[in-house]
């Protein structure tokens, strides 16, 4: 049973159920098992890029004894940093070269398994999905030791002018870039 305090979520200036969150969800998970049944392994890795190495720390703990929440963010950000340079578009490079920069305009996470202190995580990634504005990546985060799924990242980048502090269109050696690595 849901609590009656989260049985609702207040989505800008109005409020939605929580059935259509769990549909949402469920939905994504399908679209991430079929980007990785498209040639990724079932550890992640050897077909996506290793993107970032990581241990979990007793402060990355809460009061139920593991992870929480709050601390999947920061990997997976600084892994959406390195996919840029994996793609050979390096994030320190975009503004100069091509006048525009990426900014997060949706990230969702999908918790599979808890972690704990002394847990070590590789996260890999892939391109999904390529629009005019914007580009989708999936994130898997897994356990080094065992490749145990435990967190999926589903983000997207939207191309932003820093010159009119909007969404722009991406640019087409960056597109080029993209098209290559999609799956």
């Amino acid at each position: 049973m849901v609590a009656p305090n989260i049985a609702r979520i207040a989505v800008g200036k109005r409020s939605i159920g929580f059935a259509p969150l769990l549909q949402e969800a469920a939905r994504g998970l399908h679209r991430a098992r079929i980007c990785y049944a498209k040639g990724l392994n079932d550890k992640g890795g050897d077909m996506a890029p290793e993107l970032l190495r990581g241990v979990i720390h007793p402060w990355h703990h809460d009061h139920f004894g593991h992870m929480n929440v709050r601390h999947y963010a920061p990997f997976f950000d600084d892994a959406c940093y390195h996919m840029w340079t994996r793609l050979g578009l390096a994030y320190r490079d975009m503004l100069a070269e091509h006048g525009v920069h990426t900014v997060t305009a949706q990230a969702c996470t999908r918790f599979v398994a808890e972690l704990q202190a002394g847990d070590l995580i590789v996260i890999t990634g892939v391109v999904t999905k390529i629009g005019t504005k914007s580009c989708t990546f999936l994130f898997e985060m897994r356990h080094a030791d065992t490749g145990a799924l435990h967190a999926t990242y589903e983000v997207v980048e939207v191309f932003f002018d820093p010159a009119t502090r909007g969404s722009t269109a991406m640019p087409d050696t960056v597109r080029r870039k993209l098209e290559t690595a999609l799956v």
